[in-house]
C-alpha cells in the first residue's frame, strides 16, 4: 500500500521524517510518523506545520510496509491517516531541538524514549537512502 509522508530537507545529508512526540502510558516519550493515504491530506498537513513556523517539509510518496520496517527499527510507532477522515492537525508546540539535528545533545540529556540503538540515526539515514534508491527505481 502507497502512503505519503513528510520530509524535511529531501535528498540532503540532513534528511529527516517528520515526527509527533507522544507519550505512552507510563508516561515515556517517543515518536510517531503519520502515513496518509491522501496526497491531498500530506499536503494540507504540510502547509498547516509551515503556518507554525516549522520547516517547510517534502510530501513524498512510500510503501506503507516499508516505513512501518523503519518505525520498528527505530523504535517509532506509527499511524495511518485514512482518506475522507478527520483532518489530522499538528500539535500546537513544536519541538525545539529535533532528533536529527542534534543526536548528540539529545543523547547527553538522558531522556527516556521507546526503545531505540544509539546507533539510529545513522540506521534511518541507510533506510532512507534504501527506501528512496527503491523508489528512484520506479521511475
Amino acid at each position: 500500500m502507497r502512503v505519503f509522508v513528510l520530509i524535511f530537507n529531501a535528498g540532503t545529508d540532513n534528511e529527516g521524517i517528520h515526527s509527533i512526540r507522544i507519550s505512552n502510558a507510563q508516561g515515556l516519550e517517543g515518536n510517531k510518523i503519520l502515513m496518509f493515504e491522501s496526497e491531498d491530506d500530506a499536503t494540507r498537513f504540510a502547509l498547516m506545520l509551515e503556518a507554525q513556523d516549522f520547516a517547510i517539509p517534502t510530501v513524498e510518496m512510500m510503501n506503507a510496509d516499508d516505513v512501518q520496517e523503519f518505525c520498528e527499527s527505530t523504535g517509532y510507532t506509527w499511524e495511518i491517516v485514512a482518506e475522507n477522515s478527520e483532518l489530522a492537525i499538528p500539535p500546537e508546540t513544536n519541538v525545539e531541538q529535533t532528533d536529527w539535528q542534534a543526536q548528540a545533545q539529545i543523547e547527553d540529556a538522558d531522556k527516556n524514549f521507546f526503545p531505540t540503538s544509539l546507533s539510529a540515526p545513522e540506521s534511518v539515514n541507510s533506510d532512507l537512502d534504501s527506501i528512496r534508491r527503491q523508489l528512484e527505481g520506479l521511475l
